[in-house]
C-alpha cells in the first residue's frame, strides 16, 4: 500500500510475515547541489546522535534499549542526480512479546521526536554536540586519504565527472565542513524537512491502516515533487584523462572510469548486469582469471556499475611497475568481449549468479527496501523480482557485445608507489 501523506510524502506499508522485525526507513530526496552535500552528511550524524527529548547519546542508547534493542542509524548517498538522506529503525514484532506492548507505536514515536524535535536551543544545534559531530567527520574524511583504494576511487570521479556535485562524495568534503555553524546548519535542516521529497517504509508484519494512522501524525507539509530525471549522463570526451600521483604506498591503485549507455532498469540494464558480471564483477570474470590469476598482474581486479551516472568503475591493486601492463590487459579483456570471445557457459554461470544474488538480498529487509526505493526513483514504479528474474534471463550473447561496444574509457588514475 502507498499512500500519499501530503504532497511530496509518501507513505510505503510492505505487509510480511518473513521477519520476526518491523523495519521503518525515512528517505530525504534533494537534487544534488555540492552546497548542500556536507551539510545534509552533519545533519545525518547530529540527529543519530541525540534529539530534545533525548539531550545526550546515552539517553538516546537508553530508549533504543527501552524498544527491546531496536537498532536505529542514518546514512547519506547519492544515486544520480539526487542526494539521500536515511534514517532507519529496526524493531522486534510485538507479536513475539508480552500482551501490552506497544513497540511499534512507541517506534514510530521515537522516529518522529527524532526528525522534527532536534537537539536545538535557541535557532542553533546543540553547540557542544554540533562541534564533536563535526571534528568526528573531520576525522572520517582523513581516515579516507589514509584507504588508498578509496582516494583513489574518489580522485576517479572528480576525473570522470565535470559537475561539481557529482565530483564531490556523498558525505561531502572538509572544506565545506569548516565553513558550517551550528546555526547556518539548523536553518538548513529546516530548509530540508519543508523542501526534500520524503518516502517512508514500513516493512513486517504489520496493519496497513494502522501504520497509515500514525504516520498521518508527522507535521510534513506539502512541497513540490521533483520532476527531474534520476539518471545522470556525462558527456563523452575525445581525449582519456589520465592523472598519476605519487605518495608512498606498498601495493599501487590504478582505477579506470568508462562512459556506458546502461541505466538502471532501462532497456540495457539486464545486459549492462551481465557484461559486467563477465567482465569484473565476479570470481569467474575475465578481468579476475586473466589480469590477477593468469598474468599475476594484480593482486585484485575488479569492475562495477553506477547505473544511476552511466559510469564503469575498474578497480586494481598492482605493483608500480606494471600500471602500463595492466591496462593494456584490461583493455584487451573489454575487445574480447566486445568481439565475443566468451563461452555461453560463462553467460550461464553469470546469469545464474546474478539471480542468486537477488534471492539472497529477500532475506534483508533493508536490502528489499532499497531495491524498491531506486525502483521508484527510476521508474516510478516497482520491479517485480519475478520480472527481474525473467529479465535476467532474456539476455542474449548479442546484447551483451552490444554493451561492451557503447563502452567507452573516459578517465583513469594511478597512485604510484613509485616517489620520485
Amino acid at each position: 500500500m502507498s499512500i500519499q501523506l501530503t504532497e511530496g510524502v509518501n507513505l510505503h506499508v510492505l505487509p510480511s510475515k518473513k521477519y520476526k522485525t518491523v523495519r521503518i526507513v525515512a528517505k530525504f530526496c534533494a537534487p544534488l547541489n555540492k552546497k548542500s552535500i556536507t551539510k545534509r552528511a552533519l545533519i545525518s550524524s547530529l540527529i543519530e546522535t541525540n534529539s530534545k527529548k533525548y539531550p545526550t547519546q546515552t539517553a538516546l542508547r537508553s530508549e533504543l534499549s527501552h524498544l527491546y534493542g531496536a537498532s536505529f542509524g542514518t546514512a547519506v548517498s547519492k544515486k544520480g542526480t539526487f542526494h539521500i538522506l536515511t534514517v532507519s529503525l529496526n524493531v522486534v514484532n510485538e507479536k513475539y512479546l508480552t500482551m501490552g506492548d506497544s513497540v511499534l507505536s512507541e517506534a514510530i514515536a521515537f522516529l518522529k521526536e527524532v526528525i522534527f524535535q532536534p537537539n536545538v536551543l535557541n535557532g542553533h544545534f546543540d553547540e557542544e554536540t554540533f562541534e564533536r559531530e563535526k571534528e568526528n567527520l573531520v576525522n572520517y574524511y582523513d581516515s579516507i586519504a589514509d584507504d588508498k583504494q578509496s582516494y583513489a576511487s574518489l580522485e576517479l570521479q572528480k576525473l570522470f565527472f565535470e559537475d561539481k556535485g557529482q565530483q564531490t562524495p556523498s558525505i561531502g568534503t572538509k572544506q565545506d565542513l569548516a565553513d558550517l555553524t551550528a546555526t547556518s546548519l539548523y536553518e538548513y535542516y529546516q530548509e530540508m524537512l519543508l523542501n526534500d521529497q520524503v518516502d517512508l517504509y514500513v516493512l513486517g508484519d504489520v496493519n496497513e491502516n494502522e501504520i497509515a494512522e500514525k504516520f498521518k501524525e508527522f507535521p510534513f507539509k506539502a512541497r513540490k515533487k521533483m520532476a527531474q530525471t534520476a539518471f545522470y549522463s556525462e558527456p563523452p570526451v575525445e581525449e582519456v584523462i589520465l592523472k598519476t600521483e605519487r605518495q608512498e604506498i606498498t601495493q599501487a591503485k590504478f582505477n579506470l572510469g568508462y562512459g556506458t549507455d546502461v541505466f538502471y532498469h532501462q532497456a540495457n540494464y539486464y545486459a549492462g548486469q551481465v557484461f559486467n558480471g563477465l567482465f569484473g564483477g565476479f570470481p569467474h570474470s575475465k578481468l579476475f582469471t586473466n589480469v590477477r590469476e593468469k598474468e599475476s598482474l594484480a593482486y585484485y581486479a575488479s569492475s562495477s556499475l553506477d547505473t544511476f551516472r552511466g559510469m564503469l568503475i575498474v578497480q586494481t591493486g598492482i605493483d608500480s611497475q606494471k600500471m602500463e601492463q595492466v591496462k593494456k590487459i584490461v583493455t584487451l579483456q573489454l575487445k574480447e568481449i566486445q568481439s565475443g570471445n566468451f563461452t555461453d557457459e560463462a553467460i550461464n554461470q553469470t546469469k545464474e549468479m546474478l539471480k542468486n544474488q537477488l534471492l539472497q538480498s529477500e532475506d534483508n529487509s533493508g536490502a528489499i527496501i532499497e531495491r524498491i526505493y531506486a525502483n521508484q526513483l527510476a521508474k516510478g514504479e516497482i520491479i517485480s523480482l519475478e520480472d527481474w528474474l525473467a529479465n535476467i534471463d532474456k539476455v542474449t550473447k548479442e546484447d551483451i557485445m552490444d554493451v561492451a561496444n557503447h563502452v567507452k574509457l573516459k578517465a583513469a588514475f594511478f597512485l604510484s608507489g613509485e616517489v620520485k
